[in-house]
């Protein structure tokens, strides 16, 4: 059996030349080399190009030119037939063609950087892989490093409570761009309800000193059917983060979408999805659900409401598989993790940190002087 070929020779182009990946066939990885001075490109945010860190060469983006974002029928037999595979995605550990150090790609991770000489590395087996849904679109960053630090200092030095040793984040947290993995969803939800419908009522009760009016209500029972129309719902795709303050990072900017190409990851994190589409729709469901017990209210009118019963179908389903950007700081204070993560297009930060009980006490007992001296104070003025 024929061995593998190895890694090939990088060759000196014309800068004219634009740049194409170089696949490692032995990895199943690709890297992004610059034909100037053989060092790797990675993704420029504030240029939004390929560049070289070492020669300052750039190069436009080029492999999603022409390609359409598509959405896809969830209830299609394609689909479903890749939601029953339920791939999973194994730990993997590869070569590094730049220097021959050992990089794992663990969990979900699909690009990362070799930790000896810091050449971006991508997974081309997961991406590509017949047995999972491909990407089809990413939002590449806009907030830059220099910008996301500046955006976690504002935060960080604005949570007073914070403990001392957590406001050293700088030498004691991770600070990286990751692009994690997303499905946004379209759909139309059909409902029927069975309720009541209030309507207040004044009536004068009692009599003299006891006499007043009440507010009764009068029901009467109703059924009925509305519509709620999804567009670009978006649900987080990966395990291992705090949910709630990713959630808070929206809204996001989906319809600036481009399609998928590695370029926009070299030099970046990325993951790829922990939670299958079917899984993550149903996450999308119950984010609905207050929105569709809202509409079911308007259309039962009166004064009050009264919902006993609602039953949804779901149809024209549809998704799209997205990566996008999140600057991510994680903090590790007295063995728990504290996450402060950025949206890496409008730069909403959302996050969690310790509270200090010393500085807690000492706010508690500051505030108690400041209320005893003002006691004190006011004792003494004259006339009292």
């Amino acid at each position: 059996m024929p061995s593998s070929p190895g890694p090939e020779p990088r060759r000196q182009s014309p800068p004219s030349q634009p740049v194409r990946a170089t696949l490692h066939s032995t990895e199943q990885t690709r890297t992004y080399p610059c034909h100037q001075c053989g060092g790797e490109l990675v993704f420029d945010i504030k240029g939004q190009r390929l560049r070289c860190p070492n020669c300052g060469n750039t190069q436009a983006i080029i492999e999603n030119a022409g390609k359409r974002v598509v959405k896809h029928g969830l209830d299609s037999r394609e689909v479903q037939g890749l939601v029953a595979l339920r791939a999973e995605v194994r730990e993997k550990e590869i070569v590094c063609q730049n220097c021959g150090g050992h990089t794992t790609f663990t969990g979900s991770l699909t690009a990362t950087r070799c930790p000896y000489c810091a050449t971006p590395v991508q997974r081309d087996d997961v991406h590509d892989a017949p047995d999972r849904l491909p990407v089809d679109a990413v939002l590449p960053f806009r907030v830059d490093e220099g910008a996301g630090r500046e955006l976690v200092e504002k935060w960080v030095n604005s949570r007073w409570f914070a403990p001392t040793e957590f406001k050293k984040y700088r030498e004691t947290g991770s600070f990286s761009s990751v692009y994690v993995a997303y499905f946004t969803y379209d759909a139309r939800a059909e409902s029927d309800y069975a309720g009541e419908r209030g309507r207040e009522y004044q009536v004068t009760v009692g009599s003299g000193e006891n006499r007043r009016t009440e507010t009764r209500v009068s029901w009467t029972h109703v059924r009925g059917h509305v519509t709620n129309i999804v567009n670009d719902l978006p649900v987080l795709a990966n395990n291992g983060m705090d949910t709630a303050k990713i959630v808070a990072l929206e809204p996001w900017p989906t319809g600036h979408a481009v399609g998928f190409s590695g370029e926009y990851v070299a030099g970046h994190l990325s993951r790829t999805y922990d939670l299958g589409v079917e899984e993550c729709f149903g996450i999308a469901t119950e984010r609905m659900r207050g929105e569709i017990e809202q509409t079911v209210r308007r259309d039962i009118g009166g004064d009050r409401q009264r919902v006993h019963q609602v039953s949804t179908t779901w149809f024209d389903r549809r998704f799209q598989h997205l990566l996008l950007p999140i600057w991510l700081l994680t903090v590790v204070y007295q063995g728990k993790p504290f996450q402060v993560c950025i949206n890496g297009i409008t730069g909403e930060v959302q996050g969690r940190r310790p509270i200090s009980a010393v500085k807690v006490v000492a706010a508690v007992l500051l505030a108690i002087t400041v209320i005893v001296g003002v006691y004190l104070l006011t004792q003494g003025m004259p006339g009292r």
